[in-house]
Formats: structure tokens, sequence, C-alpha cells
């Protein structure tokens, strides 16, 4: 009898002990993701007058920026960790004059590590599209790239920003773009990349508009510059990529 005690009692003390443990780490989460980069206060202003004037549409989970002129192809874009999606919207919405559908999409925390698959969504509620690209940021590019290659016949190409390809994806249909300035991408990833595009001057943060970032270096050139190449840079590779499937 006491050493059944004993063993209920051990029971008990291992139990709280893993609750606590349990605790702290849902604490020490929320606490992470409690702390990440805003979009700056002229992009949430621009962006709120543009969704007044139907030019952007804001749902729960991404925020669509029609294509101006009428299309069938789309992008779908993973914020990188910890930045806010809407940072992304001036580099986006540039990409949605010239023709090609952008759709922002709201991680979980900030985080597409926590839903990397949340292109399925998109692409099952908009069938009138016809040719889909996917990229992101950072670890957004990352989870990106990582979906590509769980979809290799439904993506037409990958778009790569301050990221490296991973998974087995084709090197051919990926876009890498990065600054110079970089302090934060690690440039020995790139190694068998194919379509690879540094940015003079640009840094990590500078395809956002959310600030510095920490470990990052100090751009030489201001963000509507580097977003400006990076745009130029998405239209010219999406288009070749059409053309080809045309041929």
């Amino acid at each position: 009898m006491k050493g059944l005690i004993s063993i209920k009692k051990l029971l008990k003390i291992t139990a709280a002990a893993l609750l606590t443990v349990l605790i702290l780490l849902i604490s020490a989460f929320f606490l992470y993701t409690s702390i990440y980069y805003k979009a700056d206060d002229t992009v949430v202003i621009a962006l709120n007058k543009d969704i007044k004037s139907g030019l952007a549409k804001e749902g729960q989970h991404s925020i669509i920026i029609p294509a101006r002129t009428q299309t069938d192809t789309a992008l779908i874009f993973y914020p990188g960790a910890k930045v806010e999606a809407e940072a992304y919207y001036p580099l986006l919405s540039q990409i949605a004059e010239q023709g090609i559908t952008c759709i922002l999409v709201k991680m979980p925390f900030h985080l597409a590590v926590l839903d990397s698959s949340a292109a399925d969504g998109i692409i099952q509620d908009m069938p009138e599209i016809n040719n889909w690209y996917i990229g992101g940021h950072s670890m957004g590019g990352a989870m990106a790239s990582s979906y590509m290659a769980s979809h290799p016949n439904s993506i037409s190409g990958l778009i790569l920003l301050g990221a490296y390809p991973s998974g087995e994806i084709d090197k051919k249909k990926a876009l890498v773009l990065y600054g110079t300035r970089d302090g934060i991408l690690s440039r020995e990833k790139l190694e068998g990349a194919k379509n690879v595009i540094p940015i003079e001057g640009g840094n990590h943060a500078g395809f956002g508009n959310y600030g510095k970032q920490k470990g990052d270096g100090d751009a030489f050139i201001q963000e509507d510059d580097q977003q400006e190449i990076a745009v130029n840079a998405i239209l010219k590779f999406i288009q070749e990529k059409e053309q080809e499937k045309s041929e």
C-alpha cells in the first residue's frame, strides 16, 4: 500500500512538472510572436484607402490585389517571419498594376512555417486563374519553395526574395533576388540556383516596408528603389515563363 501511494505521488509530481513546462513553452511562444515587425504607417494608410476604393480586398487570411487589367495569372506571396503582411503591399501593388493579380497571405502569428499550405485554399477559391506563381520573403520564401516542391504541376514559377530554393524543385523555374547588403541571408545556400539577381546596395528588409531588421546590413539604396528593381525582375521572369509555355 505504501509503495502504491508513492507511485501515485510521483505521478502527480510528474504531471504537475509537465504541465508547468507546457505552460512555460506556451508563454514563451506567445511572448516570441507578440514582438514582430509592423508595416509602416504610410503603407497601412495607403492600403486602407485602396480597400475603400476597391483596388484591394482584405479578408481574414489574405489581401487580394486584383490586376488592373484582365488576366488569368496570379502570384501568391508569403511574408517573412514575424513581419506583418501589409508591409509587402507597396511591392505587390506595383506588380498588380502590370496585370498580375497578387494575393498577400496573412500567416498565423506572422509565421509562414505555421501554414505553408495556405496556397491550397487560395487556388481553390480562384478557379478563374490558370497560371499560378508563388513567392515569398525570407522564411516565407522557404515555405513557398516547399509548397512548389510538393505541387510541381500546379505552380508555374517560384519567386524568392532574400531566400534560397529548398526542396526538389526545377531550379529554372525559380527566381532569386537578394540585396548585396543583406546581413541575414546565407549566400552559400544560393549555390546551384539558376536565376539569381543581386540588387546592388539593397538589404534584407528592403523588399518590404517595415523598417530596419535586427542583424540586417544598412542599405545604400532606398526601399522604393530596391522594390522597383525587384518588380521589374519579377515581371520579366513571369513574362518569360508564360512565353515558354505558349511556345
